[in-house]
């Protein structure tokens, strides 16, 4: 296994490859599952005065207090409260001038417009001025994902646009001579191309623009003009065809088009027969046929690749450690990914791990990670475990 490329490493020199699209400032709405490019500063303060917390009184001094007017949110009360005064008060409605503290609704008695209150006045009952963020604080770094939370920050913020990443333009080229796009009609000879359909589903979690045809024949004229189509995309994937076998082409095709190819093999498993290639700034990958093989290597190189591309300060997904309900036999000279779900807060390893197999697949939730090398392990032994269901974004 000395001529295999440890799984991080190979992480790493293909990471290195890629630069970062672009910046474009964009309107907010269209920044969703985008990275930023630069920082997002505020430009309001939030709250931009003291509100209340709660339902209930604002009020001024010692009590019994009379109740001259109400603050509602969007609309204020209008002047100073003095001693001996209280008004009605909205949770999340400005405090009036004057206000001391706060009689909670569910404390207060009224008679006509005389407050009074058996219980303590709460004097730590506000949302303070700037207590969320203020004008000119950066809230997030560039390279942050920008989410549903983070976008209503933005808005919060007062930041109407923002700067981000161009999405990368990605190719997913599925290979080889069995492949049919007629999934339901398939000859018995022929089986459906299905990889392909599942990398672009895992590729849309990413801010990114993706093409994907029909199957592409195992001949070397064929997947040199399917590279050729691609020659304007920043990434390009293959699904097969990148082994050692006589009908495995991408290789030879990549040479007949300039291509240069940076590693091959890797130590790990499923995946071993991953490949990495560049044509001038553009990225091909080329990923095994098996769909279980095609699903863990496009979950930690294709989906890396496309967020180096977007700019992300966080590339390769991170796993939890979890305890494995069951026992696992020590492993040898590859990084093995077991297929599995989560139970009851453990990680139970599936019995089928062949990589052909698409049902034990689809019903995986994670990936259970073993280093090479790695002893057996007792039942409730922690496992690194990755959550495969959002792209591994923990």
């Amino acid at each position: 296994m000395s001529d295999l490329l440890p799984l991080h490493v190979a992480q790493r020199r293909l990471l290195d490859l890629i630069h970062p699209t672009a910046a474009e400032t964009v309107p907010l709405a269209q920044a969703h599952r985008n990275y930023l490019a630069a920082p997002l500063v505020a430009n309001r303060t939030q709250p931009a005065v003291r509100l209340s917390a709660m339902d209930g009184f604002a009020v001024c001094g010692d009590g019994p207090w009379t109740v001259i007017g109400e603050s509602r949110c969007g609309s204020p009360f209008q002047g100073p409260i003095a001693a001996g005064q209280a008004a009605r008060i909205s949770t999340g409605a400005h405090t009036p001038s004057g206000t001391d503290a706060i009689v909670l609704v569910e404390d207060a008695k009224l008679d006509a417009e005389t407050l009074s209150t058996a219980r303590a006045v709460d004097t730590g009952c506000f949302r303070d001025a700037g207590s969320d963020f203020r004008s000119g604080e950066k809230l997030l770094d560039a390279g942050s994902r920008f989410d549903a939370p983070h976008m209503a920050l933005a808005a919060m913020a007062g930041v109407a646009h923002v700067t981000v990443r161009k999405p990368p333009l990605v190719a997913i080229i599925e290979c080889g001579d069995e492949l049919t796009a007629e999934i339901g009609d398939c000859a018995p000879h022929l089986i459906p191309a299905t990889n392909g359909l599942m990398l672009e589903m895992l590729a849309t979690g990413e801010h990114c623009r993706i093409t994907r045809g029909e199957p592409v024949a195992d001949k070397l004229s064929a997947l040199a003009d399917a590279l050729e189509a691609a020659s304007e995309h920043d990434l390009v994937v293959f699904s097969g065809g990148a082994s050692v076998g006589d009908h495995d082409l991408v290789r030879p095709a990549l040479d007949a088009v300039g291509g240069k190819i940076d590693f091959w093999r890797i130590a790990m498993k499923p995946g071993k027969p991953l490949m990495v290639a560049s044509r001038g700034t553009q990225i091909i990958l080329g990923l095994p046929g098996n769909p279980a093989s095609s699903f863990v290597t496009g979950f930690l190189f294709m989906l890396p690749a496309i967020r180096k591309m977007l700019g992300a300060d966080a590339c390769i997904p991170k796993p939890l450690m979890v305890p494995c309900a069951m026992p696992l036999s020590a492993t040898v000279g590859r990084r093995t990914f077991t297929r599995g779900v989560m139970q009851d807060g453990m990680a139970h390893p599936l019995s089928n791990q062949d990589s052909g197999a698409l049902a034990a697949l689809a019903n995986s939730d994670i990936l259970i990670e073993r280093p090479e090398h790695s002893p057996a392990l007792k039942a409730g032994t922690d496992v690194p475990v990755y959550f495969i269901k959002n792209g591994g974004i923990a």
